[in-house]
């Protein structure tokens, strides 16, 4: 449940509440907003048996949570949350973009991609160290190698980097090196692999799985938040469906969804939710529209050659004329880009 002060509550009268649930074993969430501050309850409510906070001092009404994620819930924190990764904030009034290749194949290739989509207008330089991949035979990442190469790329063109974790060695060995962990579809229920990312504090980026309910989503998030890790950014990257005409099927009302269920900051990836690069660019004007925070584009320098998913990459021109028709776009939703 959630308890609503009146705008002129005292300080003390806030705290008397949240003494109270804490007395009962309950963790408390506070939420401060310009006028109105909101208590949330985090916990088992039933604990507060014969506690009637309705009349406590300064308390405006009580309202119950019937979600079982709380800490990503909107009515908990009902102004859009800023995650700050580095010097990149991903939330309202920016548009974040996050570029680079499925896989870091070389050093070469990752340092000459970083440098093309920073001067695009990338603020993110996103690379696979570890992929989880269908096939055991496919090309599985160069791991900490791949990771040393993004720190290098970051170190020469100040952008902040993210790489997939698929373990806790992983999440222990990337945190040495990039700014951000990115939880895949395929590990969004992985619920133990969440609670380490929860524990290592460094934001993360939890993409969709690929048959997850927005509810299911939201509560894999909050095994992050759980663990005092409240610096997650949610990734729509297309679900799985009968359709066959793409690899997936973006949901662009998740978008929009999310935003009235959460306080979470929202990307949306074009280019795994399509899996072809023609797809991509009005896919990504779409989600921009829609009102989504940032977007994962997928480039490399010679996609043909690519070792993971070079059909849905673009090239580097094709990228720069990609953010450029997205300028008007962000502007008429009120981004810097």
């Amino acid at each position: 449940m959630i308890i609503i002060m009146k705008p002129n509550a005292s300080k003390e009268a806030i705290r008397g509440v949240t003494c109270q649930i804490e007395a009962k074993g309950l963790q408390v969430h506070l939420s401060e907003g310009h006028e109105v501050t909101i208590v949330g309850v985090v916990g088992d409510k039933s604990l507060l048996h014969g506690i009637n906070f309705e009349i406590a001092d300064g308390v405006d009404k009580v309202v119950a949570v019937t979600e079982s994620y709380k800490l990503a819930n909107r009515k908990f924190h009902p102004e859009a949350s800023t995650v700050l990764v580095g010097n990149t904030s991903i939330g309202p009034g920016s548009l974040t973009i996050m570029a680079g290749p499925c896989a870091v194949e070389s050093r070469e290739q990752l340092l000459e991609t970083a440098v093309a989509v920073k001067k695009a207008g990338a603020n993110f330089l996103r690379g696979g160290a570890y992929k989880p991949r269908t096939s055991p035979y496919s090309f599985q990442g160069l791991e900490e190698e791949g990771l040393r190469y993004m720190k290098e790329a970051r170190e020469a063109t100040g952008l902040a980097v993210v790489c997939e974790v698929t373990s806790q060695h992983a999440i222990e060995t990337a945190v040495k090196y990039v700014d951000m962990l990115q939880i895949g579809a395929r590990n969004m229920q992985n619920f133990e692999l969440l609670k380490e990312a929860g524990k290592a504090r460094v934001p993360v980026l939890l993409k969709r799985g690929l048959s997850a309910t927005i509810d299911e989503w939201l509560n894999a998030a909050e095994y992050i938040m759980s663990e005092g890790n409240e610096r997650v950014v949610l990734c729509e990257r297309g679900i799985r469906t009968y359709e066959t005409s793409t690899r997936n099927t973006l949901d662009i009302s998740a978008v929009p969804v999310l935003r009235s269920k959460s306080h979470l900051p929202v990307i949306v990836d074009p280019s795994h939710a399509t899996g072809v690069r023609a797809y991509v660019p009005p896919l990504a004007k779409s989600a921009v529209a829609a009102g989504a925070d940032g977007l994962m584009i997928e480039v490399h320098p010679d996609p043909a050659r690519a070792l993971s998913d070079g059909p849905q990459s673009l090239t580097f021109g094709q990228f720069e004329q990609l953010c450029a028709s997205l300028r008007p776009y962000a502007r008429l939703e009120g981004r810097k880009f």
